[in-house]
């Protein structure tokens, strides 16, 4: 055994990227930029990994802390993961530091104050976590830095707190999911010279929004980088040309508050001078510099990079302090050339055919499940078999390989969602002459070919389990571009986990945040009972993190967040339902949307929602969230809505919007009236058809019946457009029909539409229909041609 395998601290001059088992990711590329490459990086040194295990050991921690890991009955129990990983971390930091590894730390700090001329040096502590022989772990991001640390002893409590971040929740949750055994992971501290920044920033060796190679792409802010990281400041942006090394884009943003370094080693916020706020952080020459470095970088790593930068205030000098392997758009390189075509096997057994309504193909073990209660039962890859689903299904639905259901159309919720997720879906099967429930057992195998509408008995070879290069929103060719229009394209999305994901579409924004998916996955208890219980916060916190994690991944695109929309059924099927709602016949028409929020026995609760929309903007500072008020049913409930927003502090002005959904009939016949309230409507197309067309679009009986283009259905958008125009109000869609029928989107486009809003799978192909219809309206009315549309959609 070498002594590096035995060496407690490694200088980045003795390290290499293959030194990941001994220093983690971070730090083993910090080494290998210093030792073999000349790109300008801090100097430092890492803890190793042999180290935190010595300290494990020494402490006696090991046994204790896989008692406490083994006593966790529930990781989805976030409240029995945060109380167990709370002593974890408490036993971590309160244990005593062994003397042999404070003395190699306070020895090498000693050190780095004589390489480096300063006494007691300031320096960056990075977490930078190591997987013994699971070379394919990712643990980015699920750590602890400290910034501005001074002097040797705070330096060795430093790099024990970040001892103890291995075992923050998230971490902990992620190693169970991925089944990483806790004692395989282990910890570095990369302890780095302290770069003074009056510019921090972050680049990629490749265009993050659309996958162009050929492209650099570099984000910069005044001050430390943490408020770049928070969304908390927009950057400036530019776009570098790797050829020509020519800045090809450059979008320059005013910035008024900074993070930067007290006296006291710690950080402070404050105001950007005033002079310098709309002024380029960095100068033209020094994005050129850094383009050079990523250049460099990817060239020695072999892959697109994912890098940090910070420019010192004493020096002007250019440190790269980070940098590691990109991974969304590498990965989709990598997979680019692995889709096959899907095979149908001739002599495969057809068992049921339903509506294709979520493309993709999948094989599993078959779940039947006639409740929601019955949902925690559903494994991890199963495929769910069931009669319908509802926002209360979302979590098993989550965990699906494929989901078959017995009745609905191509608007039910099983269709809308599983688009939404990518999970192929079929949908109706009762439709086509056989019940899937009815010709499934649990723990059969199938096939479900989603694109086609079939699902086969057992697993049939020749149909591959990937995706089609078709039904995927997320796959990109390189340097896709979309003709810029009028009518601006948005997003539905209810998944805040998959908002980074989707935030490489060209949408221009968030047109439908479902909140209810942050109940049914993240919160799982009724607000009322929260209450009741004297944990309100927990409503608030919960639905802030979840719907910042959308806004800060569209940032600076709006996001619309559409307030709680549950019908009594689906409230009651939270924890500590029964107590509040009521037992509805037609619920649909019942207690739900904004007949909920004035009624003093739900106030409190609606509340609470409004609490985690102020958090969301005013505390994590993502002023691009506005909201959305569901089912209004009369002029006088949107009056008595909206002073309750205003009254929580939500004061509707330039960066702040309230919408209302336009779905009910007296929303359009009263729209005159409607405006004084709201900044504008989106149209819910499904429920608005279902009520004017008197038509449960969910009933196999009548849903031949529902159709949203019918006249009247048109009759009635065309005026609500012109009505909302005439008070400079704004008109959105957010319903099923314009992925559905190109023809309703020409239709829209032409009454004068503001937004159309699509699920995430079909937003490019709007894009360029939306393109091409304001392309063919306009050539029609310079050439005084084109087909007349026949049909009168005026109101009077």
């Amino acid at each position: 055994m070498s002594s590096r395998d035995t060496a407690n601290v490694l200088w980045f001059d003795e390290l290499h990227r293959e030194d990941v088992n001994l220093v983690g990711g971070k730090s083993s590329s910090l080494g290998e930029m210093t030792s073999s490459m000349d790109v300008p990086v801090p100097y430092g040194f890492a803890t190793t990994a042999r180290a935190y295990q010595h300290f494990m050991a020494q402490t006696g921690l090991n046994d204790k802390v896989n008692a406490l890991l083994e006593g966790i009955k529930d990781y989805e129990n976030s409240d029995e993961l945060h109380a167990t990983c709370e002593k974890i971390r408490n036993l971590i930091v309160g244990a005593k530091m062994p003397d042999d590894l404070a003395k190699d730390i306070e020895k090498a700090y000693a050190d780095l104050s004589e390489k480096v001329g300063q006494d007691n040096p300031f320096v960056a502590i990075r977490s930078s976590a190591t997987a013994e022989d699971l070379p394919n772990a990712s643990f980015a991001g699920q750590q602890e830095s400290y910034l501005n640390i001074k002097g040797a002893a705070d330096v060795v409590n430093r790099v024990q707190q970040c001892y103890s971040s291995l075992f923050t929740d998230r971490a902990t949750y992620y190693r169970h999911k991925q089944h990483f055994p806790h004692e395989k992971v282990a910890l570095s501290a990369a302890v780095q010279m302290m770069v003074f920044s009056k510019a921090s920033g972050i680049m990629f060796s490749v265009n993050v929004a659309n996958g162009d190679a050929s492209k650099i792409v570099i984000d910069s802010i005044n001050g430390l980088g943490e408020y770049i990281v928070l969304g908390k400041v927009t950057p400036n942006h530019f776009v570098v040309d790797k050829q020509s090394m020519k800045i090809d884009e450059k979008n320059v943003v005013k910035q008024t508050i900074q993070l930067e370094r007290d006296t006291n080693g710690g950080t402070v916020e404050t105001a950007v001078p005033e002079e310098l706020q709309e002024k380029q952080v960095l100068t033209d020459e020094q994005v050129i510099e850094l383009a050079g470095y990523a250049k460099e970088i990817e060239r020695h790593y072999g892959c697109y990079m994912d890098m940090e930068f910070a420019l010192d205030k004493n020096t002007n000098r250019l440190w790269i302090v980070q940098a590691r392997p990109e991974t969304v758009w590498s990965q989709k390189k990598k997979k680019k050339d692995d889709d096959e075509d899907l095979v149908a096997e001739s002599d495969a057994k057809v068992v049921v055919r339903g509506l294709p309504a979520s493309p993709g193909v999948a094989s599993g073990v078959v779940h039947v499940i006639d409740s929601p209660d019955d949902i925690d039962k559903f494994k991890e890859g199963e495929v769910l078999v069931t009669l319908m689903t509802s926002p209360d299904w979302v979590p098993a639905m989550k965990k699906a390989a494929a989901i078959v259901t017995n009745n609905g159309g191509m608007t039910c919720h099983a269709a809308i969602v599983s688009r939404e997720m990518q999970i192929p879906c079929i949908v109706g099967t009762k439709s086509k002459g056989q019940a899937a429930t009815e010709s499934f057992n649990t723990g059969d195998v199938i096939t479900v070919d989603a694109t086609n509408g079939i699902v086969y008995a057992g697993k049939v070879e020749g149909i591959a389990k990937k995706k089609e290069s078709n039904a995927s929103a997320g796959q990109v060719v390189a340097a896709e571009t979309f003709a810029p229009t009028g009518t601006r394209v948005m997003m539905n999305l209810g998944d805040p986990d998959l908002a980074e994901k989707y935030s490489t579409l060209p949408a221009d924004g968030i047109g439908l945040m479902r909140e209810e998916f942050l109940w049914t996955t993240f919160i799982h208890e009724h607000p009322l009972y929260l209450i009741e219980q004297g944990h309100p916060e927990k409503v608030v916190n919960m639905l802030a993190d979840g719907i910042s994690k959308v806004a800060r991944a569209m940032a600076p695109r709006p996001v619309v967040l559409r307030l709680s929309d549950f019908k009594s059924s689906e409230y009651r099927n939270l924890k500590g339902g029964d107590k509040y709602e009521p037992h509805e016949p037609a619920d649909l028409l019942g207690w739900r949307g904004a007949s909920r929020y004035y009624d003093p026995k739900y106030i409190e609760a609606f509340k609470l929602e409004l609490g985690a929309v102020k958090k969301v903007r005013n505390e994590f500072g993502l002023k691009n969230l506005n909201i959305m008020i569901p089912f209004v049913r009369t002029v006088d409930e949107a009056r008595k809505v909206t002073d309750i927003i205003k009254g929580e502090g939500l004061i509707r002005g330039d960066d702040f919007k309230v919408y209302m959904m336009a779905e009910i009939p007296t929303n359009i016949i009263l729209a005159d009236q409607f405006n004084q309230y709201v900044d504008g409507y989106s149209i819910g197309s499904n429920d608005l058809a279902m009520l004017i067309l008197g038509c449960d679009r969910n009933n196999d009986t009548v849903s031949r019946l529902f159709d949203e283009r019918n006249l009247a259905v048109k009759r009635a958008i065309n005026h609500l457009i012109k009505t909302a125009h005439k008070d400079g109000k704004t008109v959105s869609i957010c319903g099923q029909a314009p992925s559905e029928y190109p023809d309703f989107t020409d239709f829209l486009i032409r009454c004068g539409i503001d937004y159309v809003s699509v699920n995430p799978d079909m937003v490019k192909t709007t894009k360029r229909n939306v393109a091409h219809f304001e392309q063919r309206i306009m050539l029609d009315k310079a050439t005084g041609r084109g087909l007349l549309d026949p049909n009168d959609y005026g109101w009077e």
